[in-house]
């Protein structure tokens, strides 16, 4: 018990939800079976990895890129995929773009049409399955971003998942481009502060979700997964109104019970993340929309599934409440110990007491900043970052933030609809031949 009568246990549970540890913990049980069990049994008794009908080869993959205004970029991100792939495999679209991603992309000798209209990233993806002809002519379809890069080693984690003829989707690992970048010092802690987020999440939330033996994940991203084509016709892609498109296609996975979701550490690709506070903002505000759009439009049922987003979106709202009171519990506990005369106040006095009756401001110290100060270390170690830890102290401000947007975002639900049009944030090109993995 702290100070204040407020349980340290509580304020961290509050900090980081049952959720994490709910999904950390089988994360964790998975890990045993891959890594200790599964290669116990097969030396024990020689099991050989099966194969059969649902495997998707190399060559029956198809890549969709849907573009706006990304000449930028979209050369780049055209050379790490042709690494891997044929030309006549890469398909781009390119959504009434004004710039010259239609051009370019044509120069790399892929496959490229253009929409007359911007019909938004949700529907140059559906221009692009049917124009191209790809259910007919794949087994499986990578819906990659514009800006995203593809580890070599991409396809050999993700495709051998497909084995097992219940995976649908492949979800890929993603990472955020660092080097390359001339980073201003607020693009350096955004940066920072999204790997970290990335990190967390993919670790402790996606890989206990996605474990075959419990599979619930809420989201299959957009920016490079793999679907098997024979779903894709099932999935409402492009609902009217939704300003994003990857949070529904997963959704309709499960709601619609067409199969599972897998997902892998090793499916690596790299992704350009904002590196100025606006741009920031704006994707954070509109990936916090889709997803409570996608709740509203999606009815529960009586499945895991619905189970799990009940609990995501239960200690989301109370977490991001935390963190939004977080600064104005601080003052109120620390300004009347400097300004005693503000605990005579109206307002400030009785707001005062009451929070000191139940809470202390050591206990929101080792309950919160500390426990997330340790959660950079370990990243820091896991992902070899040491930079992480110069922006640690100001981890937490940009957590206020990210609860501040969610909570505002909330009643957006019933007043925004997408027009279809869509703005990606500002583009960095990269020198030729950088390497943008870790």
């Amino acid at each position: 018990m702290m100070p204040g009568g407020t349980p340290l246990w509580l304020m961290v549970l509050l900090a980081f939800g049952a959720n994490f540890l709910l999904w950390g913990t089988i994360g964790g049980l998975r890990l045993v079976e891959e890594r200790l069990v599964r290669p116990y049994l097969r030396s024990r008794h020689r099991v050989r990895p099966t194969s059969g009908p649902h495997q998707v080869r190399l060559d029956e993959v198809a890549v969709l890129i849907p573009a706006h205004n990304e000449a930028l970029v979209i050369q780049d991100s055209l050379r790490a995929i042709l690494k891997l792939l044929p030309p006549h495999q890469v398909h781009v679209v390119s959504d009434a773009s004004t710039d010259g991603t239609y051009r370019l992309a044509r120069e790399m000798g892929v496959r490229v049409i253009r929409t007359p209209r911007n019909v938004g990233k949700a529907g140059a993806l559906v221009a692009g399955i049917r124009r191209f002809r790809l259910l007919d002519r794949f087994k499986a379809v990578m819906l990659l971003d514009a800006d995203t890069h593809v580890d070599p080693g991409y396809f050999d984690a993700a495709l051998p998942l497909f084995d097992d003829p219940k995976v649908v989707a492949v979800a890929g690992c993603v990472h955020t481009q660092r080097e390359g970048r001339e980073l201003s010092t607020m693009g350096t802690l955004l940066i920072h502060h999204r790997e970290r987020i990335y990190a967390v999440a993919q670790r402790l939330l996606k890989f206990g979700q996605t474990w075959s033996r419990f599979n619930a994940t809420h989201i299959v991203p957009g920016f490079a997964s793999v679907y098997r084509t024979e779903v894709l016709p099932k999935i409402d892609i492009n609902p009217t109104g939704m300003v994003i498109e990857d949070f529904n296609m997963t959704f309709e996975v499960y709601q619609k019970k067409l199969g599972k979701v897998a997902f892998t550490l090793d499916a690596i690709a790299v992704t350009q993340d904002p590196d100025n506070l606006r741009d920031y903002i704006r994707q954070t505000r509109r990936w916090s929309l889709g997803l409570w759009q996608t709740v509203w439009r999606h009815r529960p049922r009586a499945n895991l599934f619905t189970v799990m987003v009940a609990l995501l979106q239960v200690e989301l709202v109370s977490s991001s409440l935390m963190f939004v009171l977080l600064p104005l519990a601080v003052l109120l506990l620390a300004m009347p110990d400097l300004i005693g005369v503000m605990t005579s106040w109206p307002v400030i006095g009785p707001a005062h007491a009451f929070l000191a009756a139940h809470l202390a401001l050591g206990a929101l110290v080792l309950g919160i900043v500390l426990p997330d100060f340790a959660m950079t270390v370990l990243v820091t170690v896991v992902d070899r970052s040491p930079r992480s830890l110069l922006c640690a102290p100001f981890f937490v401000l940009l957590r206020v933030l990210d609860s501040a947007t969610a909570l505002y975002t909330l009643p957006l639900v019933w007043l925004t609809r997408s027009n279809g049009r869509w703005r990606s944030p500002a583009r960095r090109a990269s020198p030729h031949g950088t390497t943008l993995g870790r």
